[in-house]
């Protein structure tokens, strides 16, 4: 009985993906983790001790969480989006959109792999910032859960937004001028209470504050927004990127001109 799932095609294009984050190691892997390991370094050891604890926590721990989520979520974006930008700029997308490969069993492929790049990541990065700081997970399976469901929901955003751009240039001007800003402004160094009550307000547009104040929820079982409002915000953000890549392929946008 075959499967309805074409799960060689599926393997072939994550393996591919995959490969081509071992023959850059430092660039995909070890140099998020170094610049994150400066941040603890900085902000953690060096500023963190003139800091009392927030909500609790030492400064260090307490940066943490926010990170973590701030590497994966810039990582997964930058990873999808240069994944489905090569084969559209070589030219090679063709022959996957020619062979006998559903848009579902594409999106897997791709998308996967750069959040198990992503996932890798963030693992790494929680390892290594027990080398600098003391923290806790008092929600293993949440931290999990936010983990995967954060650098899925930010690869398939990544991967619209590698659809979309049709030049390097416009490949890196969402990530540098609105993904970066947000992950700095969402909560990562510093707790949206800490805000005036007006900019509180505004912070709550920032999609990444949910993300981040969940994700530190799991370790401390604190957070800012409460932790139901921020997986369901999670969730309309993956909604809305799914709703857009069925449009994608549904329409051949930028992919069949």
């Amino acid at each position: 009985m075959t499967s309805p799932i074409n799960l060689h095609a599926v393997k072939a294009i994550y393996l591919f993906e995959l490969a081509r984050t071992w023959r850059t190691l430092f660039q995909s892997i070890a140099a998020p983790v170094i610049s994150t390991s400066l941040y603890f370094i900085v902000f953690g050891a060096a500023i963190g001790g003139r800091f009392t604890a927030v909500d609790g926590v030492t400064y260090g721990a307490f940066l943490v969480p926010g990170l973590v989520m701030m590497s994966v979520l810039t990582e997964s974006v930058s990873n999808a989006s240069f994944g489905i930008y090569m084969p559209r700029y070589s030219g090679t997308i063709y022959e996957v959109l020619s062979a006998p490969i559903s848009a579902f069993e594409t999106v897997v492929g791709y998308v996967g792999a750069a959040a198990t790049k992503s996932i890798v990541l963030g693992v790494l990065i929680l390892l290594t910032a027990r080398l600098f700081v003391d923290y806790s997970i008092q929600h293993p399976v949440w931290m999990v859960a936010f983990l995967v469901l954060t650098s899925v929901t930010f690869s398939l955003f990544g991967f619209i937004l590698g659809v979309w751009a049709d030049g390097w240039e416009k490949l890196q001007i969402v990530p540098i001028l609105v993904i970066t800003p947000l992950a700095f402004l969402g909560g990562s160094f510093y707790s949206i209470s800490m805000l005036p009550p007006l900019w509180q307000k505004i912070t709550l547009f920032n999609p990444v504050v949910y993300l981040v104040s969940g994700f530190r929820w799991s370790f401390y079982g604190q957070a800012d927004v409460p932790v139901g409002i921020s997986l369901a915000m999670t969730a309309l953000f993956l909604a809305v990127c799914l709703t857009a890549v069925w449009w994608i392929f549904r329409t051949g946008y930028r992919l069949k001109a």
